[in-house]
């Protein structure tokens, strides 16, 4: 488009035709929100190589610190700050209300804003590669819920019927679940109680002399009376009808065409927590439980090749510290057993706990004991982690590797702090502001290694998917789950369809099957690369191929 010419509007009707003609010379997209464009154009058949989201982008710059100065950061808030990280268990709002009616011209300048204010960053590289990343994680993740999990419903259905009883009527508690309610009742001596009422079955455990807090699973496990074994149980299995039972399955399982496999579609949130890991609105893709992981299987033909990273947060932070002791504990290894070679603690259980100590602050208790010995030997690394914490207890903010920032402690918590500092504040203030500096400190402490281990998984999935579009399909029988209206938007090479913090899992054509591993431990070790340069920091991966993901282990 010439200088000084307005952009060229398309008909929506005839942008997947125009965008298919375009990708040939590798552009890079500029648009408002993927989640909000990408959808229509997976649908007609049509996905690009690369993009730029302007919305997930907008929030990162927005509040980093290297970019606090820039008039994209100083500016009244406005549409662009409609949608940002969302929780979990809410359905965010969108911008297509407020994106979907911008004047094009407006979209420029907001690239325009985007690129002066990473220009004018200290490290302006760290910035453009966390953009770069957290944009293609924008496109995987669109097309994982285009694409879907490959689903078994009948499968499925066998799992919870082995584990339940067969399909109760709507409303109804699955034959073994209302076993287990009635063997709690009996002793409990409280023949109406609903187990699935914490107020009701707090107030049955103490008049059966069971002195319980809570009815939270790690308490009542503490507890010694005959009802907490089958308790725990009903809580178990309760869990599962809930989660991924079968109304579950009515609602996130696509059923395949004519009797085949089926899909599991979820709606995945990039950059949907503070720290840049992934958020869901719905389907908790974050979190099949192994109990079902036996219905995602194959397609015929297929197979899935799954893949997940060892102690991702440790080698991340041996790797930012430039802790080459630590880094070398995990070369090419299992880390925490690295550590006990090392003589730093007696066993692989001690290494786990102290290690996690370090990262979310533990001073008390088994943990408290061993961090001492970590910090002796690595204090590189857990140096990282203390100062991150100082940091959050003063107030302040911290970065990860590439510069996402961590918010501000709220205003609560400044006034909590300036009361303590009063006059006539009293021990009860102060002990409140101490602990609720500690808190946020921890919260830090935390931040730049999970942000910073969010980014690798970025930089992962990125570079995997970029490997994946070059291996061809050809041969391989096409997918035979559900798809949309004709076969044109179906993935019909190698495709992700699974993504959790540090693992994913490929759906891939067999004969490619061993290609696509070779592929996913290729952009493991180049997501270190991009990241960390020269350090010698290994991801190693744990990698099977399997027809079923409860293969995996």
């Amino acid at each position: 488009m010439p200088d000084g010419e307005p952009p060229a509007v398309v008909p929506a009707e005839e942008l997947p035709d125009r965008v298919r003609a375009l990708e040939r010379h590798r552009p890079r997209w500029v648009w408002a929100d993927t989640a909000e464009v990408y959808p229509a154009l997976l649908a007609a058949g049509v996905r690009v190589e690369r993009c730029h989201d302007l919305r997930l982008c907008h929030a990162i710059l927005r509040h980093a610190a290297a970019t606090a100065t820039s008039p994209l950061a100083a500016a009244p808030a406005g549409p662009w700050d409609a949608a940002g990280a969302c929780d979990a268990a809410d359905h965010a709002p969108t911008l297509l209300d407020d994106l979907g009616a911008l004047d094009p011209a407006e979209v420029g300048a907001e690239l325009a804003r985007q690129h002066a204010a990473v220009a004018a960053a200290p490290d302006p590289g760290r910035l453009r590669l966390l953009l770069a990343a957290e944009s293609a994680g924008a496109l995987v993740a669109a097309e994982m819920r285009h694409d879907g999990l490959p689903w078994d419903p009948a499968a499925h259905d066998r799992l919870l019927t082995d584990l339940l009883g067969p399909r109760p009527p709507r409303g109804a508690r699955p034959a073994r679940l209302e076993a287990l309610a009635e063997t709690v009742r009996s002793l409990l001596g409280a023949p109406g109680l609903n187990p699935d009422s914490p107020p009701e079955l707090l107030r049955a455990l103490h008049a059966a002399g069971v002195e319980a807090r809570t009815t939270r699973k790690w308490e009542l496990r503490e507890l010694d009376h005959p009802a907490i074994a089958p308790l725990l149980e009903y809580k178990r299995l309760a869990r599962l009808v809930a989660a991924n039972g079968w109304a579950w399955m009515d609602e996130w399982v696509r059923p395949g065409r004519d009797g085949h496999r089926g899909r599991f579609h979820p709606d995945y949130v990039p950059g949907g927590v503070v720290t840049g890991r992934w958020a869901t609105r719905g389907g908790g893709a974050l979190q099949l439980p192994k109990q079902v992981r036996g219905a995602v299987v194959a397609d015929p033909g297929w197979r899935l090749v799954v893949a997940d990273v060892a102690q991702v947060e440790p080698r991340v932070l041996a790797a930012m510290a430039r802790d080459a002791e630590m880094a070398r504990a995990g070369r090419g290894a299992d880390l925490y057993q690295g550590l006990v070679d090392r003589g730093v603690v007696e066993t692989r259980a001690h290494a786990k706990v102290a290690m996690l100590g370090a990262l979310y602050g533990a001073t008390t208790g088994e943990a408290g004991q061993l961090v001492p010995r970590l910090t002796r030997t690595f204090p590189r690394a857990t140096g990282v982690v203390e100062r991150a914490a100082r940091a959050g207890e003063a107030g302040g903010v911290v970065s990860t590797w590439l510069g996402r920032t961590s918010p501000p402690p709220p205003e609560s918590w400044h006034r909590a702090q300036r009361r303590a500092s009063e006059p006539d504040a009293g021990e009860a203030d102060r002990r409140r502001a101490r602990q609720q500096a500690r808190d946020w400190g921890r919260f830090t402490r935390n931040f730049v290694v999970q942000g910073t281990a969010a980014e690798w998984a970025l930089c992962w999935l990125a570079d995997l998917r970029v490997r994946l579009r070059a291996m061809v399909g050809d041969g391989a029988p096409a997918p035979v789950g559900d798809a949309p209206a004709g076969d044109s938007g179906r993935a019909r090479g190698p495709h992700l369809v699974f993504f959790l913090h540090d693992e994913v899992i490929v759906h891939s054509p067999a004969h490619l099957a061993d290609d696509v591993a070779a592929a996913v431990r290729a952009a493991a070790a180049e997501a270190g690369r991009l990241l960390f340069g020269s350090f010698p920091v290994d991801f190693p991966l744990d990698v099977a191929v399997v027809d079923s993901y409860a293969e995996a282990g």
